[in-house]
């Protein structure tokens, strides 16, 4: 079996009739003329009046057509194929099922980020969705309270819609309550039966109310084996939060105040990572960062599967073949 590219032949050796080919067209040819030449007539004065015919001078086009079937013959025996491929994926474990927890307190409205803290987060979160490959993902919100924004599902789409319907005052934002939102996260995955489990908590606050404290909560992901990664977002130093007062919007001087030990602990106590994101860019940087290592494995099968092409050649071969009966039988037909 040899083949070049996409194009092998499986029976190669047929090949080898092709050296018989110009054997074939000489002795032909040679047949002709041997045979010219032996014919006789008792009287030359009935052959002198015969006039010559000028197709007689196209006879040898039966001898190319006899070659070029025999060659179309030969290919087809050697059994020409084209090669396709068909590349198969599928999970090679049971994947992994993620939570996103975004923070929606009224701090997030500041605007050291484009245009605001919460909606260039919304951006990058729909952007990591992208991204994910077969995972299970759920979402949820938190202030105050901490909300499930949308249960655990494959479907990215109605996903992306529910993060982009986020808005301020779905839920009371005048407090950060990040222990609820983590321990909400945990109870949307403990029962999962995902070989890995994560929740990205972003936040750019701390825990100022809530029943659960953010390291209880963080002891029960670790129990239910889910890493968590956690980001504090916003710049350093101070920032402008635009505030609703009764003279209209206002802009105050903000002090940041990410608790950032907290968040440090919660993923140091579940095998995770804390990371800082100052601007937007950065920001970015830490999802795709959190992508790359948390990657559900793919077992990539490939299949190759051979077009048969004898047929191009066959037929060819056949109305070749039949041409040259018909040409023998009338326009090139000689008696005797």
């Amino acid at each position: 079996m040899i083949g070049i590219g996409h194009l092998r032949v499986a029976n190669p050796m047929f090949l080898l009739f092709f050296l018989v080919i110009p054997f074939l067209i000489y002795y032909l040819f040679r047949s002709e003329r041997k045979r010219l030449s032996a014919l006789r007539f008792s009287s030359l004065k009935n052959a002198k009046k015969i006039r010559d015919s000028g197709m007689i001078r196209f006879r040898p086009v039966l001898h190319i057509l006899r070659a070029l079937t025999i060659a179309l013959v030969t290919i087809a025996l050697a059994r020409p194929q084209w090669a396709n491929k068909e590349t198969l994926k599928h999970l090679y474990t049971q994947g992994i099922d993620i939570a996103l927890a975004l923070d929606v307190s009224e701090s997030m409205r500041a605007t050291d980020f484009e245009p605001n803290r919460l909606e260039a987060a919304k951006r990058v979160v729909a952007s990591f969705i992208d991204n994910r490959q077969s995972d299970k993902i759920c979402a949820v919100i938190f202030g105050a309270a901490a909300f499930p924004l949308c249960p655990i599902t494959l479907d990215y789409g109605v996903l992306k819609e529910f993060i982009k319907r986020v808005e301020f005052g779905i839920i009371n934002g005048q407090r950060t309550a990040i222990g609820m939102g983590l321990a909400t996260c945990v109870k949307m995955l403990k029962d999962s039966k995902a070989k890995s489990k994560i929740i990205v908590l972003l936040t750019d606050g701390q825990n100022n109310i809530g029943k659960i404290d953010p390291l209880t909560a963080a002891e029960l992901a670790k129990a239910s084996k889910i890493k968590v990664y956690t980001i504090g977002v916003g710049s350093r130093g101070v920032f402008m939060v635009p505030i609703d007062t009764p003279l209209g919007i206002q802009h105050v001087m903000q002090q940041a105040d990410i608790d950032e030990e907290t968040l440090k602990k919660i993923a140091d106590t579940t095998g995770g990572r804390y990371y800082r994101a100052g601007d937007q860019e950065e920001l970015a940087k830490i999802y795709n960062e959190i992508n790359k290592l948390e990657k559900s494995k793919i077992e990539v099968t490939e299949h190759e599967y051979y077009d048969e092409l004898v047929h191009f050649f066959v037929i060819p071969a056949l109305l070749l073949f039949l041409l040259e009966i018909l040409l023998a039988n009338t326009r090139f037909l000689k008696l005797p």
